[in-house]
Order: C-alpha cells, then structure tokens, then sequence
C-alpha cells in the first residue's frame, strides 16, 4: 500500500509554496528547540549509534542537517519532491543525502532496508498528518527499516494538541499566518489518538522501549509574544534483543 494522490498532492503544494527563509514553516523550529532535545532522549536507547539514521519526513532538512553533524550517515528522506528540493538548496555541502520515499509503500521501505540495513530512524510530527488508512503501512515501513537492531524515535502530537490547533484556527482573525498554510492544502494535524500510537508500533511487531512527554515548539507567536507550543509525545521502539 502506499499514500493516496490526494496526500501527496497536498504536500506537493504546500511545499511549492513554502518560504525557503530560515523559521518561515509552522514547525520548523530551530533545531537547537526540537531534535535536540529530542535526542537528549533518545541517544540512550540508541543500541548502535553508527547504523545509518534516516529523518523520515525530513521537509527542508532544518532538523536532518542537524542530525549529519552529530551521526556518521543520515539520509533525510520525503513524500514529497518540493520538500526535497528545499533540503538540498539549503545543504549546498552535503551535510545530508536526501531522497524522495514513500515509506508506507511496503516495496519502498524494503529496497532501502535491502539498500542500507538496518537503520535509526527519527520520525517527527509526521503520522498524526497521515490519513488513516495510512498510518498503519507507515509504522509497518518503519519496522522494516529498524530491523533487528535499529530504533525508531518518534515524536507525535497528542490529542491534547487538537484543541490547541482548533482554538488558534478559530479565533477572530482566522489562523496565525504560519499555520493557515497547512489547513488550506488540507492538511490535518492532531488527528491521531495518544493510544493509537504504541498500538501502530506494537502491530508492526516494535516494543515501546521509552515514552514520555515533551510540548512541540512552532515557529509561531501568539499575540503577547510568547512562542506556541503544541502538547506532544514522545517514543522510542525496536525489537528486543
């Protein structure tokens, strides 16, 4: 199985528009507030640091040239094409490779576990976008590239942070400029439970190793100043030796 037309043509667009300026992407924070402290997590239940890690919906590869500067090989793969083409403009000294994958195509995640081996992977923010039909073939292409010895690090929203999303969506003036984008290419954030997350993963035949709760920092404000900040979980998996 893989994604719909429809989703793909969803992040087409919305990449195709996308500001290649530093920050101009709702979540696309700086990496010093999300994948480090995300890896302030996971790095101890990394079993082999030296397994190649791929940044799985790596976007324009903020987070994933953050990761090549700390992780001997990282390959930041993407649904989407326009994603990618911004990763590598902004990686002109290939700190990353990058590659266009469909990891809930059961014969995709498979080439590239055939390709690499066994793998890291780092996953944010990106199963609770998924439509539902896909979520499960997602964490199942996940599980092929961990394989025996690899992890998955994942970092999702919590349900809490639907409300969250509904209330900045709604107020008098509509969205703040950041997240209007993602709602008018029909993109549908928080639409994943808390407890359908570990039950994907053990269904792929992963253990939840470590979970814990960590809020997901935008690039947005609201009007006082303060940073918007959306409740999310975090998650580490693999097979047990």
């Amino acid at each position: 199985m893989s994604v719909t037309s429809r989703y793909r043509e969803a992040w087409e667009g919305f990449w195709r528009e996308a500001s290649a300026e530093p920050g101009a992407v709702f979540w696309d924070a700086e990496p010093v507030l999300t994948v480090g402290p995300h890896l302030a997590l996971f790095e101890p239940y990394l079993t082999d640091p030296a397994l190649p890690l791929v940044d799985l919906g790596c976007g324009n590869g903020t987070q994933t040239r953050y990761l090549a500067d700390r992780f001997p090989r990282v390959l930041g793969v993407d649904l989407s094409a326009a994603a990618l083409d911004h990763a590598r403009r902004s990686d002109p000294a290939g700190q990353a490779a990058y590659r266009q994958l469909d990891a809930a195509g059961k014969d995709e995640a498979q080439a590239l576990h055939a390709e690499l081996g066994d793998t890291n992977v780092y996953m944010r923010g990106v199963l609770h976008q998924c439509e539902p039909d896909d979520r499960q073939p997602l964490v199942d292409g996940i599980a092929t590239l961990v394989g025996d010895r690899g992890r998955a690090c994942l970092v999702e929203l919590s349900g809490a942070a639907k409300q969250v999303l509904g209330g900045l969506a709604s107020g008098p003036d509509g969205p703040p400029p950041k997240l209007a984008p993602v709602f008018r290419h029909g993109l549908a954030p928080g639409e994943v439970s808390d407890e359908a997350v570990p039950e994907y993963l053990r269904s792929a035949g992963l253990t939840v190793l470590a979970s814990g709760r960590l809020p997901l920092k935008t690039t947005e404000y609201r009007p006082d100043g303060t940073r918007i900040e959306l409740p999310s979980t975090w998650l580490v998996a693999g097979r047990r030796a």
